[in-house]
């Protein structure tokens, strides 16, 4: 446990070290939830006549899962091993169980302040309340995070360059957040996009994020949501199990 959590704090140092990832990760989601509720944070958004400010607050929690545990996470792993940091450290006494689950709960520490950020902004800008059922909120996060984080290992596995790996990976993530309805309602969406919809994982935990935010519900509320996630989740789990390699793809 102690050298867990040693590695841990080493996996936070080196997140927030890095600009280039906290900007993309961390903030970038925080910047699009104040630009957006500036524009229509005051409208009301579906036929339930939810305030956008609050439609968007859960909606950016959903992206922000999205953009850390899936999209920062495969790009982190991938640029270790392509430059041969996960090859050295294969090579040191640290178990590889011990670095893999650190950098996992470094990743969920970046995303739990970053959905703090979220929802204190959004009561303190935006006026939004402050969710009813939090311990139900943080059960979503963590299940959101492990699921997301492990289509997110599964990921690194199909990319073979850390040149490419932002390019390819952000070629998924961005329509997929999207897509996914984090920024807004799908409702009005043609048949075709709201197929392809229906089949990403995004558009589930979204739709947690919201019963649980806005209507006060609990994660298991709505099963059928959860289990398209945790299917997901399990997808990513297998290719990760299958394809996760600790040296260099690169010849």
């Amino acid at each position: 446990m102690r050298l867990f959590l040693h590695e841990t704090r080493a996996q936070q140092l080196l997140f927030w070290r890095s600009r280039e990832a906290a900007i993309f990760t961390f903030f970038l989601p925080v910047v699009l939830f104040l630009i957006f509720g500036a524009v229509y944070g005051d409208s009301l958004v579906t036929d339930e006549e939810i305030r956008g400010a609050a439609f968007l607050q859960a909606g950016i929690v959903g992206y922000g899962v999205a953009a850390t545990c899936f999209a920062g996470l495969a790009i982190t792993v991938v640029v270790r091993r392509e430059t041969g940091v996960l090859k050295r450290v294969r090579a040191t006494p640290l178990p590889a169980a011990t670095y893999l689950l650190a950098l996992l709960a470094s990743t969920f520490v970046v995303f739990l302040i970053e959905a703090a950020l979220v929802v204190g902004l959004g009561r303190t800008v935006f006026d939004v309340a402050i969710p009813d059922n939090l311990f139900s909120l943080f059960c979503l996060l963590l299940f959101g995070a492990a699921a997301f984080a492990a289509m997110g290992l599964g990921m690194s596995c199909l990319v073979r360059s850390a040149e490419g790996s932002s390019a390819v990976i952000n070629a998924v993530y961005l329509p997929m957040a999207i897509i996914s309805g984090t920024f807004f309602s799908t409702d009005s969406y043609p048949p075709f996009l709201q197929g392809v919809a229906d089949v990403l994982p995004l558009t589930y935990f979204t739709q947690l994020t919201r019963d649980v935010m806005l209507d006060g519900e609990h994660i298991w509320s709505n099963p059928a949501a959860v289990g398209a996630v945790a299917l997901w989740g399990a997808i990513g789990l297998a290719g990760a199990v299958r394809g996760f390699r600790w040296q260099p793809r690169e010849a």
